[in-house]
């Protein structure tokens, strides 16, 4: 009985539709296909299929610079990549269930999938050379530069301020102005003023200032203006 073989855009595409139907039961947003990541995907795929390898490195590359490659200017990136083969072949949507099934079951590869701010999937489907049907997937997410946010921290008071920013320390001098450019949102704490200690917590939002004044209960306050880019 010859073996089963699937339509490789139609695992393509379930794989795409099992991934964002994993994501809603996380409560997170839906992935929309792009054309770029696609064809990063679909090329790593038909790469590693023809060399015989399996590996995130295999080209001497990191999945980033595939990605920018193919013209998807990204912030952030996640590849995660699959190996089935079977004698008897695989249904289209049966490849496809393996595939993302295998990538909830690990830890690495369920964060790429869960990551909260990526907005964008491709995924890469070829089948290698091998005396029984064997096949490669290429599962690729980004967040385009396009949606990076900018903030700044100034500091008007007469002492230096340090606070910490997704997850780094820094410290902003007297009458000067620190901004940030981040790709994911995340928490702003205000740590010291001079030899104070502080306890202010912000959410750092894209176009804001994060204005430190000086007050004359607690030293310091923070003032929250909209950031002036410009055009």
């Amino acid at each position: 009985m010859p073996a089963v073989l699937p339509d490789t855009p139609t695992v393509e595409a379930a794989i795409i539709e099992m991934t964002n139907a994993y994501r809603g039961k996380q409560k997170l947003g839906a992935l929309t296909a792009n054309a770029d990541l696609t064809k990063a995907a679909r090329a790593y795929a038909a790469y590693l299929a023809k060399n015989g390898q399996f590996s995130h490195t295999a080209d001497g590359r990191q999945a980033g610079d595939r990605i920018a490659s193919a013209g998807y200017v990204w912030c952030q990136v996640g590849e995660n990549l699959a190996l089935h083969v079977d004698s008897r072949g695989f249904e289209s949507r049966v490849l496809a269930q393996k595939s993302v099934e295998g990538w909830i079951n690990s830890p690495p590869h369920r964060a790429n999938m869960v990551a909260p701010y990526m907005t964008d999937i491709g995924v890469g489907v070829a089948r290698a050379n091998n005396k029984d049907p064997k096949f490669i997937s290429v599962q690729l997410f980004g967040r385009p530069q396009s949606l990076q946010y900018e903030f700044q921290v100034s500091n008007t008071t007469k002492q230096s301020v340090s606070y910490s920013f997704a997850g780094e320390e820094h410290e902003v001098q007297p009458s000067y102005a620190v901004t940030h450019s981040a790709c994911n949102p995340s928490e702003i704490s205000f740590d010291t003023f001079g030899s104070k200690r502080l306890s202010m917590r912000y959410e750092a939002l894209d176009g804001l200032v994060y204005k430190l004044k000086p007050d004359p209960a607690s030293g310091v306050r923070v003032e929250i203006t909209p950031l002036e880019r410009l055009r």
